[in-house]
């Protein structure tokens, strides 16, 4: 089978591997379609991505679709043949966390594309069986891959614990922000105010539902102030994974307001005007991936409230995956989500 490994910084190299057998507990998976996500332009850019460094080659990719191939020993309800999603969290399920049902944060959690645990850029893969979604069968590769994403999303959104009528910010609108903005908008959020700097996005911003989009123009924290009537927002979602937007997220809060981190930062530092978030006594939360999203965000698809036509811009055959990183690296054709189809 083909698989594709990342070498060093923008190094990839073809290599083909023997076809894996499922161990007990674990299904045989024949990838369809795997996400680009920034995370891993930072690890394909960087050759690190906060404190992790890839120190030996790697296949990457965290948000994936697959049908299932071959069951291993003891493994009951999946079918041959069947569309599923893959969890690409694989926790000990014994440790403290795991067992207060917080497996996101458990110390021994393996995470594929992640260094050192192999990702799915690759025709087939082992899994364990406990972490494939069957999807229904109106769903397509790409809607199944982009459920990774929204889980994120999702997550997000219940830390951020919008109430109806909150005024919402958004700061960052990639894949992550834009899906953050639908969610919030399902959520019954009031005013949703986006800020984003490149104009595509802002545009698309616009189209899920963000009420004001401003650009990133050194004027953002007063325009949301005078929007706001010198208030603030209630919530804020940081998703650009920049140092400036987490602090502009604490300049435009309200008192007693929420600020969340999603993005990951190049640099494994960020910062704040400290003063700023004391007074207000600011709640800030850090994303730490997902946990226990993959039936929410199956069931928001298949009810039709949410869809991912418009954010899944290009898509690119596997042989053509090198193309796609670079596409997304230096954000070209007006590229939202880059998906490789490994399987046509």
């Amino acid at each position: 089978m083909r698989v594709l490994h990342l070498m060093g910084p923008r190094e990839f190299q073809w290599e083909d591997e023997p076809t894996p057998q499922p161990g007990p507990g674990e299904v045989r998976l024949q990838v369809q379609a795997v996400g680009i996500c920034a995370s891993d332009i930072h690890t394909y850019a960087h050759g690190r991505i906060g404190d992790v460094t890839l120190e030996s080659p790697l296949v990457l990719g965290h948000e994936a679709s697959a049908r299932v191939d071959a069951l291993g020993p003891d493994v009951e309800g999946l079918i041959p043949g069947q569309l599923v999603a893959v969890d690409p969290a694989m926790p000990c399920n014994s440790c403290e966390f795991c067992l207060q049902g917080n497996p996101n944060f458990c110390k021994a959690l393996r995470f594929f594309g992640n260094w050192p645990h192999d990702g799915a850029l690759r025709e087939l893969l082992n899994h364990p069986a406990e972490l494939v979604y069957p999807v229904p069968e109106s769903f397509t590769s790409i809607d199944t891959a982009m459920l990774e994403p929204l889980g994120v999303g999702l997550h997000a959104l219940q830390l951020g614990h919008i109430h109806p009528g909150d005024h919402v910010a958004v700061h960052g609108c990639g894949p992550i922000g834009l899906l953050v903005i639908k969610l919030a908008r399902l959520a019954g959020a009031g005013e949703i105010i986006a800020i984003e700097p490149i104009p595509h996005r802002r545009q698309m911003a616009t189209e899920v539902g963000a009420d004001i989009v401003l650009p990133l123009d050194n004027n953002q924290v007063h325009a949301v102030r005078e929007i706001t009537h010198g208030r603030g927002v209630d919530k804020v979602f940081e998703a650009a994974g920049e140092n400036d937007a987490v602090r502009d997220a604490v300049e435009v809060c309200k008192p007693g307001g929420r600020v969340i981190l999603i993005g990951i930062p190049a640099e494994d530092v960020t910062s704040f005007r400290a003063s700023a978030a004391r007074h207000k006594g600011l709640t800030i939360l850090v994303v730490r991936r997902m946990k226990h999203t993959y039936p929410r965000a199956i069931s928001l698809v298949k009810s039709g409230k949410i869809d991912f036509g418009k954010l899944v811009t290009h898509q690119f055959p596997f042989q053509q995956a090198a193309e796609a990183f670079r596409l997304v690296e230096f954000r070209e054709d007006k590229v939202i989500k880059a998906i490789v189809k490994v399987s046509a």
